[in-house]
């Protein structure tokens, strides 16, 4: 960088991963702008995906009679935008992977 100033604390984390990818032979490609929209088709799929979860779950809460049924939809809910982020994830690392 040329900017001679106090670095912040993210800089030089920043600084030390690169060095250690560099050091590791991690190769740093810069992403392709299909790759980039591939990646944000991706996060508005999740996005949509947990805002229906979401909509479903509060339906079922209006329903619920008991503080047991309340508590199995909530887990339910954590557990189903835990999948869907890992699902996002998976789908954004074979993006960024796929040579183009």
């Amino acid at each position: 960088m040329a900017n001679d100033g106090p670095k912040s604390a993210l800089e030089l984390a920043m600084e030390r991963l690169r060095k250690k990818d560099q050091d590791e032979g991690v190769i740093e490609r810069p992403l392709t702008d299909a790759q980039k929209a591939a990646i944000a088709e991706a996060r508005s799929v999740h996005e949509a995906k947990v805002a229906e979860r979401e909509i479903l779950h509060r339906d079922a809460l209006g329903k619920a009679r008991s503080y047991e049924e309340v508590a199995k939809l909530n887990e339910a809910l954590a557990q189903d935008r835990e999948r869907l982020a890992r699902e996002r994830d998976r789908k954004i690392a074979e993006i960024r992977e796929r040579p183009e």
